[in-house]
């Protein structure tokens, strides 16, 4: 799929904790915490705004080259399931050299929420969310380096109130579980999360967005690994790429393909959701 405007993400991540840098480009060339961005919702997106860097500027105010057309906006769980399939991000589109992972998709009739105890459960979806479907690719073992895990998610929310409620509940999962078991055999800690508005701290790309980052380990593959992960939205749609390090895999290589993916299904939104030029 062509988007109309390219979207690069850029990230840094400093030894004192995450600093989100979003930039945009040219064309795009096409080439977890368990994946599925599950929020309890405790706390409104009003509630969560002092967790972030400033006041929220209106993406009309400030240049967001992104304006829904509501007669393509998905009215049902089946033109909503379609979205989500045209969006999340291929093997192709975290780089060369990325397969599918067995299973490829998740069941989208559920979705990882946090409980109490800091573990992911699979949930049935709530009436708030239309759908949801996670991707899971990986760049395979090779030359003494493991792998690079990666999942791309894609919720379909009924409104652009219940998409800002679930960012802000994600900033908030961090601050309450900065350990947490992703699945049986693997968990991450010392998690950190940090979200802005567009225009704010240098996001130039999705009208709100946030990154998370850690340690991850694992039964298989050991540990301490790179943990990162990157969520966005737009309208009513949130975005999320995770990606998951191991032995002999740099930083930067978990990143770098980590951030195309995340680019990638922005671009993707604006295209199945944007106003015809």
């Amino acid at each position: 799929m062509v988007s109309r405007r390219r979207v690069r993400l850029c990230v840094g991540v400093l030894s004192a904790g995450l600093l989100l840098a979003g930039c945009s480009g040219g064309e795009d060339d096409g080439t977890a915490k368990p994946p599925g961005s599950g929020s309890t919702g405790s706390k409104s997106p009003t509630a969560s705004a002092g967790t972030r860097s400033g006041p929220t500027p209106s993406p009309s105010a400030t240049g967001l080259d992104f304006t829904p057309d509501p007669g393509r906006a998905p009215k049902t769980r089946a033109e909503a399931l379609r979205l989500a399939r045209a969006i999340a991000a291929a093997p192709a589109r975290w780089g060369p050299g990325f397969v599918k992972r067995s299973p490829y998709e998740s069941d989208p009739a559920f979705r990882p929420v946090l409980d109490t105890n800091c573990v992911w459960q699979l949930k049935p979806l709530p009436a708030t969310v239309l759908a949801t479907l996670t991707r899971y690719s990986e760049l395979p073992a090779e030359d003494g380096k493991g792998p690079i895990r990666v999942a791309a998610v894609v919720t379909v929310h009924r409104t652009v109130k219940d998409a800002d409620w679930e960012m802000a509940g994600t900033l908030e999962e961090a601050l309450r579980c900065p350990d947490q078991q992703l699945r049986q055999g693997e968990r991450i800690t010392g998690l950190g999360s940090l979200g802005a508005s567009f225009g704010v701290m240098n996001n130039l790309s999705a009208e709100d967005m946030l990154t998370e980052g850690g340690k991850y380990y694992s039964d298989e593959l050991g540990g301490p690994h790179h943990y990162y992960s990157s969520q966005s939205r737009m309208g009513q749609v949130t975005v999320t790429a995770f990606g998951k390090g191991s032995e002999g895999r740099s930083t930067d290589e978990v990143n770098t393909a980590l951030l195309q993916g995340a680019g990638a299904m922005v671009s993707a939104v604006e295209s199945e959701l944007g106003a015809s030029e």
